[in-house]
């Protein structure tokens, strides 16, 4: 049986809305990027509570420059 991939934390985003630009931005350059299932919370609403977002395996280097550009951009 195959083993699932396991994501990997890249960083934590201070809310949902942030954390959705940023999977955004990142799915945009080719980097396979989701949000923590249970950080988000659809049903009630955008969630103002610190969001994870979660990169496939391999990514991770190269996602952690990207973020870090867009900060440096701030």
């Amino acid at each position: 049986m195959a083993r699932a991939k396991r994501w990997l934390l890249l960083t934590t985003a201070p809310d949902q809305l942030t954390a959705e630009m940023w999977q955004d931005i990142l799915s945009q350059q080719g980097i396979p990027a989701a949000i923590n299932p249970q950080d988000a919370v659809s049903f009630l609403g955008v969630s103002n509570l610190p969001c994870r977002i979660m990169v496939a395996p391999g990514y991770l280097k190269k996602a952690k420059e990207i973020l870090a550009s867009l900060q440096a951009e701030e």
